[in-house]
């Protein structure tokens, strides 16, 4: 049983089932607190905004038949072909990801200071001037549209043009895709009206998150990358109070 974990839950009937409470709690809270503030995710912003430029008032809804269409395929060709999933093993999924954002801060930080040469603990805050409530709605945002957008989109895309494009060797077009992806995520928090104000730290930080969420998404699958940095995002804003 043990030996068949970690290989079972990164597949799609673990990964994207696990993930899938995540989309509906934060769509849900979006939904009753957009009369607050009007604010969502901007990778949810970004990701939705394509489908209605290229969909027109249908792209919403576009969006979302690809989003759950596609997730519902994986998951049921996987179920057909592995089997029923265990619900213990998602229990242990989300023991992980609670270890995971627990200890995520601390290691980017630490990291963070060697490369800035001992810069000190390092670390970002939650979303400023938000309520409690909306924080929380744009971090479980955080973990399902970042994650999908940076993670599950774009470094695969950036890996694929290293290898299809560029005729480079797996290892080193996986390494372009994790630099080049780890460096598009970090920029995307300075861009728009909520975005922080750009300095060396906290932009060496979120890169150095965003390659840690990277390796985690390769070895854990999309399911428990996406907890783990809600979660991370959740303890922040909770811990900011």
């Amino acid at each position: 049983m043990a030996s068949n974990y970690w290989s079972d839950t990164r597949a799609p009937r673990y990964s994207l089932i696990f993930a899938f409470p995540l989309l509906v709690a934060y769509e849900w809270l979006a939904r009753v607190l957009a009369g607050e503030e009007g604010v969502r995710n901007g990778a949810d912003v970004l990701l939705k905004s394509l489908f209605v430029l290229l969909g027109g008032r249908h792209g919403l809804t576009i969006f979302a038949a690809v989003l759950l269409g596609t997730g519902l395929v994986l998951i049921v060709l996987d179920w057909r072909k592995s089997g029923a999933p265990r619900g213990i093993y998602f229990a242990g999924m989300l023991g992980e990801s609670v270890v995971y954002a627990l200890l995520f801060g601390a290691v980017t930080s630490t990291l963070t200071g060697l490369l800035l040469r001992g810069a000190g603990a390092l670390s970002i805050a939650g979303e400023p001037g938000l309520a409690l409530p909306n924080q929380i709605m744009v971090s479980l945002g955080a973990g399902i549209y970042e994650e999908l957008l940076f993670r599950v989109v774009l470094v695969s895309a950036l890996a694929k043009l290293g290898t299809a494009g560029f005729h480079w060797r797996p290892w080193a077009a996986g390494m372009f895709a994790t630099l080049g992806g780890a460096a598009i995520f970090s920029a995307f928090h300075y861009i728009g009206p909520l975005g922080d104000r750009l300095e060396l730290g906290s932009f060496v930080f979120r890169m150095v998150a965003g390659m840690l969420l990277s390796g985690l998404f390769l070895l854990r699958g999309f399911g428990v990358t996406a907890w783990t940095h809600a979660l991370y995002d959740v303890f922040l804003a909770v811990a900011g109070i």
